[in-house]
């Protein structure tokens, strides 16, 4: 697909996420929504005048230009929700962005991603939790995702990098800039192993209403949400809120009852919106991470007979040792109903487990 027409598609004035999903499914391609004929795209749901008038406008494609010229210079990525390449855990939410730009050393699909997010004013209990908290899941290797902000998101960073592991900051503003600039040398060291993740084009400001999307990417590029400090509102509770839209897991550190930057993940754990963690054990205990996947793979039951079907889904994943659904749907070339259907059968059987993250593995 063309890049240029993939990323003009972002730029189109009224044009979001979801219906520009719609064009692409009703004129075949980015390209094609460009090319299609105006009476063509008013029958399209959603489609009015104005919007017809903005994907005809010429400084569109032109704008598109300017950005191809800026990635192009510095070695930034463009990952299309159609790409498989694109974060496999971020393309099941319904409002994922249709395109994102990434500069950095990191798959995004890697197994085990996790978020860390809190207020803005950490206090030092907070900063402590992050630190004990970052170096407990350090053996497991996960990538950590913030979004480079003060307090307990730089805080995750920093730990991150101190413990070797790679972190990716998601911006709420181009990959031209750095906000808050105070926190560049930290974003550049993050560029050798991780990451800068933005959904929005060079140029773009670090405006206010750009964080709330941005929270958006940080809830559903990660299999967990961790909200270590947050006050009766602000942005790590946004973030812990689109979690639970997306069913992702949410976790939550108590604090005392008077604290004003405990209010908000006490409430959480309070309104069952997040499950309560005083240490990394506990979130690696309810991420089944402790459960290694043996070499020696489990041999089926004499007891339990399976169908052709189950048979060759339960070697895919017997070879795999774990594998993510979508990679399992395509490897056995099933329908998805069909192999949720094996999947729940064998789950029965006690042959497989589901992991966090939509990934299964043998129970061995």
């Amino acid at each position: 697909m063309s890049l240029l027409h993939q990323i003009a598609l972002t730029q189109i004035s009224g044009v979001g996420d979801i219906l520009a999903r719609n064009l692409i499914s009703y004129c075949g391609s980015a390209e094609a929504v460009f090319t299609t004929k105006k009476i063509s795209l008013l029958k399209i749901p959603g489609i009015g005048p104005k919007i017809v008038e903005a994907i005809k406008d010429r400084a569109v494609l032109l704008r598109a230009e300017k950005e191809i010229r800026f990635i192009e210079r510095y070695g930034i990525e463009t990952y299309f929700y159609a790409d498989p390449q694109y974060p496999k855990r971020l393309k099941n939410c319904n409002d994922a962005p249709i395109l994102i730009y990434f500069k950095g050393n990191c798959d995004l699909n890697r197994q085990r991603i996790i978020n860390i997010v809190g207020s803005r004013k950490a206090t030092e209990y907070g900063k402590e939790f992050t630190r004990r908290f970052v170096e407990g899941i350090c053996q497991y290797n996960p990538i950590i995702v913030s979004g480079l902000a003060y307090g307990i998101d730089i805080a995750a960073h920093k730990e991150a990098l101190r413990n070797n592991l790679s972190t990716i900051g998601v911006l709420a503003h181009g990959l031209d800039k750095i906000y808050p600039g105070t926190h560049r040398s930290i974003a550049e060291k993050m560029l050798e192993t991780g990451g800068l993740l933005s959904e929005f084009p060079s140029e773009t400001n670090a405006d206010r209403e750009n964080f709330p999307k941005r929270n958006r990417i940080v809830a559903g590029i990660a299999d967990a949400t961790i909200v270590i400090e947050a006050g009766e509102s602000g942005g790590a509770l946004i973030t812990a809120d689109i979690a639970n839209s997306y069913n992702k897991d949410v976790f939550a550190v108590p604090g005392r009852v008077n604290d004003d930057y405990s209010i908000g993940c006490n409430n959480l754990i309070r309104d069952n919106k997040a499950q309560i963690i005083t240490s990394a054990k506990d979130f690696v205990s309810f991420m089944l991470w402790e459960d290694k996947v043996k070499s020696n793979i489990k041999t089926i039951s004499l007891f339990v007979e399976l169908s052709k079907d189950e048979k060759f889904v339960f070697d895919i994943i017997s070879a795999e040792k774990s594998i993510y659904i979508d990679d399992l749907i395509f490897k056995c070339g099933f329908s998805c109903s069909f192999v949720s259907k094996i999947l729940l059968q064998l789950e029965f059987n006690s042959l497989i487990k589901q992991l966090p993250g939509k990934y299964y593995t043998v129970i061995s």
